[in-house]
């Protein structure tokens, strides 16, 4: 079953699948004009999910957040609930000081998966039921009971995926949010800027102050964080689109075809053209 509310003023959307045998995502393709963030609960069994050509194990009780840019397909889409939402509908970036989820929940390199416990199950569960009983009544104060619900739902999985990654961090450690600030600065502006310097210049931080901060947190590191959100855009394009690598090469900011070449093969031990086409040979094998 599919339910969703929309504003008409903003073109906001909020989408909410249970049940459904056939929910993905293809962001390159069919739903490139429709940028919804995910919100994904496998109520099932352990399923796979593959997330832009890979493939994932989705445990049973488990979340996942999923960016607007990313495709998706489960194995088994009825036992998923996702919900769905623009930024027109709720804009986590406006919003920041009230959720907290930029650069870690959403716009990370890492997709992250999220366990519930008991407790955490019925509250969701609960959660559920509210958000469909408010999407079958129309009334004037609809969008707000939704959006309401909405950050609700959104705080609750920040603290369980920060609880689960950081247990030491504290809610107001201004540390962890120049964390939190420095990926969502690389994925507004990994296509131009690949240097550490220049994001830490944005942060007023040092590079090695960055470096310093990330390795507190065992996370990785400031340079592996650029390289990798560079990479995932690569796969993305040579694998959902049929784009020239010389074209990706300067979508993605280098100066050259070969010096994209060999940072690609340095990272993945394939030239761009060999992983196209083994990709291409996985899916036509499936």
């Amino acid at each position: 079953m599919k339910l969703s509310v929309s504003d008409l003023n903003t073109g906001g959307d909020l989408l909410l699948f249970y049940n459904e045998t056939r929910f993905d995502r293809l962001f390159y393709t069919r739903d490139h004009d429709h940028k919804y963030f995910t919100i994904a609960w496998n109520r099932g069994e352990k399923q796979t999910i593959t997330i832009d050509g890979t493939q994932h194990d989705f445990m049973p009780q488990t979340i996942v957040p999923l960016m607007f840019n990313q495709s998706f397909c489960f194995e088994q889409s009825a036992d998923v609930v996702a919900w769905q939402f623009n930024r027109e509908f709720y804009c986590i970036v406006d919003h920041d000081t009230e959720v907290s989820c930029v650069g870690f929940l959403f716009g990370m390199n890492d997709n992250v998966f999220i366990s519930l416990d008991e407790p955490t199950q019925r509250k969701l569960q609960l959660m559920l039921d509210i958000f469909i009983e408010e999407l079958k009544t129309d009334d004037h104060i609809q969008n707000d009971m939704i959006l309401m619900l909405l950050k609700r739902l959104i705080i609750m999985i920040t603290r369980l995926a920060r609880l689960g990654s950081f247990p030491n961090v504290k809610l107001n450690d201004d540390r962890f949010h120049i964390l939190r600030k420095f990926n969502l600065l690389v994925e507004m502006n990994f296509h131009e800027q690949h240097s550490v310097s220049y994001y830490a210049g944005r942060l007023n931080k040092s590079p090695k102050t960055l470096s310093n901060l990330f390795a507190l947190y065992n996370h990785k590191s400031p340079v592996q964080i650029i390289q990798e959100r560079i990479l995932i855009e690569a796969k993305r394009l040579l694998f959902y689109t049929d784009k020239s690598a010389k074209q990706i090469t300067y979508e993605l900011g280098f100066d050259d075809a070969a010096h994209f070449s060999k940072f690609f093969k340095k990272h993945t031990l394939f030239s761009p053209t060999d992983f196209r086409n083994s990709k291409n040979l996985a899916v036509a094998g499936k």
